[in-house]
């Protein structure tokens, strides 16, 4: 079973102006009913399997995934659901959170280059270095906390110039055996709020939400015009940003997968070639294996 949809259709390309009102946040389901759905990411989620089998054996490639989304986009449950399949030898995941002290006395890239995937792993950011051109953006005060020098915090060019840092961190980290697929989870406003009373209504979600995320809501246009300007600046042919339609739950894990999945067959990964050698070393430990009596 395939997921099968042109995902060209929401890839931003390189320089594109991006409108996120032009952008669907739901599109037609590629299930038909929800047994259909659990078949087909099954599905995704055994070949995604395999394919970081070989990733992993390969050990010649990094990958490096990064969700980026409004509050309740369903970020953590298209983590959970896509890569259940995954050996978590070979993943880690990393959340970013409020900046350290000892963070903040370095570059805004420093904190999350340590987490870095090496190569044969899979790398997955649930919030990234993005949210320095996103939150910090909509909040200024955060900028002014970062101890930064008084010439740097010009609002004309710092943003500009972070997106190039980036821009830059990215494509060195290409050259260099990195693959770099990014999602950003296009959720409506009314769909969050949606989402958010059934949190309330559910005891189980209680503990999702606070008034923090409420007052968050008050700076939707804000976070939509940062996304903006992040999404344009800062997709790449080599770095991509997918924009998924998040309002249907179900539709964005398949479609998140599928990219992935395609991700991993655009790499040159195989099971390393056993050499001659080597083929002769292995038939001479199976022979010593199962000598009858002398049996190692």
């Amino acid at each position: 079973m395939k997921v099968k949809f042109d995902t060209n259709r929401f890839r931003v390309k390189e320089e594109e102006v991006v409108e996120l009102g032009q952008w669907p946040t739901k599109v037609k389901p590629f299930y038909k009913s929800k047994k259909d759905y659990k078949e087909l990411l099954e599905s995704q989620v055994s070949e995604l399997s395999e394919l970081q089998k070989k990733h992993y054996a390969s050990n010649r490639h990094a990958v490096l995934f990064i969700f980026q989304a409004m509050d309740a986009a369903g970020k953590d449950g298209a983590i959970r659901h896509v890569m259940s399949g995954v050996n978590p030898q070979g993943c880690q995941v990393s959340s970013v959170q409020h900046p350290s002290a000892k963070e903040l006395d370095h570059d805004f890239l420093w904190r999350t280059n340590k987490a870095l995937p090496e190569r044969g792993h899979i790398g997955i950011f649930n919030r990234s270095y993005y949210e320095e051109v996103l939150i910090v953006r909509v909040h200024h005060d955060i900028l002014h906390s970062q101890n930064l020098p008084d010439g740097l915090l010009d609002e004309c060019t710092i943003w500009e110039g972070r997106y190039q840092s980036i821009s830059d961190m990215e494509a060195h980290l290409h050259r260099n055996g990195t693959h770099i697929c990014k999602f950003f989870l296009h959720l409506s406003k009314d769909e969050q709020r949606k989402r958010f009373i059934d949190r309330i209504d559910n005891p189980d979600k209680n503990w999702k939400l606070s008034m923090a995320d409420i007052e968050e809501r008050k700076y939707w246009d804000d976070y939509m015009r940062a996304y903006e300007h992040c999404l344009s600046n800062t997709s790449t042919d080599e770095s991509p940003w997918y924009v998924i339609p998040a309002d249907d739950k179900k539709n964005a894990r398949l479609m998140i997968a599928q990219i992935i999945i395609n991700t991993f067959k655009s790499l040159p990964i195989a099971y390393p070639k056993v050499s001659p050698a080597r083929r002769r070393e292995l038939k001479q430990i199976r022979k010593t294996l199962t000598q009858g009596s002398g049996a190692v």
